[in-house]
């Protein structure tokens, strides 16, 4: 059984343990609608002709979870939502792969999108997850940890 919040090193949960944990739960006769987010690599930064080769994510895991699971169950408690779900990954990562799942289960598509949306909002601004990216420029390979916070 897939707990509903959490830190996971990269590869041990898959999308559809995430589907399949929500479908199982005992009020999942409730939802009429599953929204979900997968937060992949992108192959580029935001800054003009530098490629990422690759990304290397480190959390401080006990808070991590612990935020993680706050934002869920403050989610959880809007009209209309049934289960709220945030896994994390860390270690190292290529381009495309998979970063994160978000998944927002309620009684009708109204309710999820905005939910699915706050909850990836939230997660990168309050969750103590770090992001080094490893990029190839004009000035060679480098490698710097950015901050998701500048959006926030």
């Amino acid at each position: 059984m897939v707990n509903r919040v959490g830190i996971h090193e990269k590869g041990s949960l898959n999308v559809n343990d995430v589907i399949e944990s929500i479908k199982g739960r005992a009020d999942f006769g409730r939802a009429g609608a599953i929204g979900l987010f997968i937060g992949v690599v992108r192959g580029e930064t935001f800054e003009d002709g530098v490629q990422v080769e690759k990304l290397v994510l480190e959390a401080y895991e006990e808070k991590a979870d612990e935020v993680l699971g706050g934002i869920c169950d403050d989610l959880s408690c809007r009209s209309g939502i049934i289960d709220v779900q945030i896994h994390h990954f860390v270690g190292e990562f290529s381009v495309g792969d998979d970063l994160v799942y978000v998944a927002v289960a309620g009684s009708h598509r109204e309710h999820v999108f905005s939910v699915l949306r706050e909850a990836v909002e939230r997660y990168k601004c309050e969750a103590p997850i770090f992001k080094k990216e490893i990029v190839v420029g004009e000035q060679g390979r480098s490698e710097c940890w950015v901050s998701e916070k500048r959006f926030c």
